[in-house]
């Protein structure tokens, strides 16, 4: 070996040289990987925070979208047609409740009896709109689990569902007497969402009780 051959600087035989990696190589590197973790962290937190039935929707506050439900083909109601809606139903005629149901959900028969309960206090009304149903199944839903709406439309495509914001199935809104959305809650009621977030939400909207 010669002293060129181990002169400062050389590599030794056999081996090869191994360019020392920069800083802006090594950031380049790492950048994805911050940014994954971003937004790893960022899913969490909006994962595990807050209540996860209450999600925003561009409609809270306002007027309902115009749209037509025509009623729920054969369904009747102690001898009478059970009527659809639409957009002027729900304006000038007090609080409504509008449950967005199907007889495929299987979170819709769980929720079922506090859906009931709501159709019971006459303060409101409660309509249903039955969302990417048939009109069999629907019937047989509420002929087997009691029908406790006022109304209800059928939804067949999903179209009015789509106006409405609706993520999935069961969803209920709060419709103020002037026809705008106050309050949307997300899955299916049970005991304590009925009592602590929906009946608060509909009892600001009512009228008053008359002073004695």
């Amino acid at each position: 070996m010669t002293a060129e051959d181990t002169a400062p600087g050389k590599s030794a035989p056999g081996k090869s040289a191994r360019p020392k990696r920069s800083l802006l190589g090594r950031i380049v590197v790492a950048t994805p990987l911050v940014v994954f973790a971003g937004l790893a962290g960022l899913f969490l937190f909006r994962l595990y925070a807050g209540d996860p039935s209450v999600v925003p929707s561009a409609l809270i506050g306002r007027e309902v979208p115009q749209f037509s439900l025509p009623a729920l083909d054969g369904l009747v109601e102690n001898g009478a047609p059970v009527p659809g809606f639409s957009t002027d139903d729900l304006k000038g005629k007090g609080v409504t409740v509008v449950n967005v149901w199907a007889s495929w959900c299987v979170p819709c028969r769980e929720e079922h009896p506090f859906i009931e309960a709501l159709g019971k206090d006459d303060r409101f009304r409660v309509f249903g709109l039955n969302y990417k149903d048939g009109a069999d199944n629907a019937r047989r839903f509420l002929g087997r689990y009691g029908n406790p709406f006022d109304a209800v439309g059928a939804d067949e495509n999903g179209r009015v569902g789509i106006d409405w914001g609706v993520y999935g199935v069961p969803e209920t809104f709060v419709v103020d007497n002037d026809g705008r959305i106050v309050f949307k809650h997300v899955g299916p009621l049970n005991a304590r969402s009925l009592a602590e977030r929906l009946m608060p939400e509909i009892e600001k909207v009512l009228p008053p009780k008359p002073s004695s």
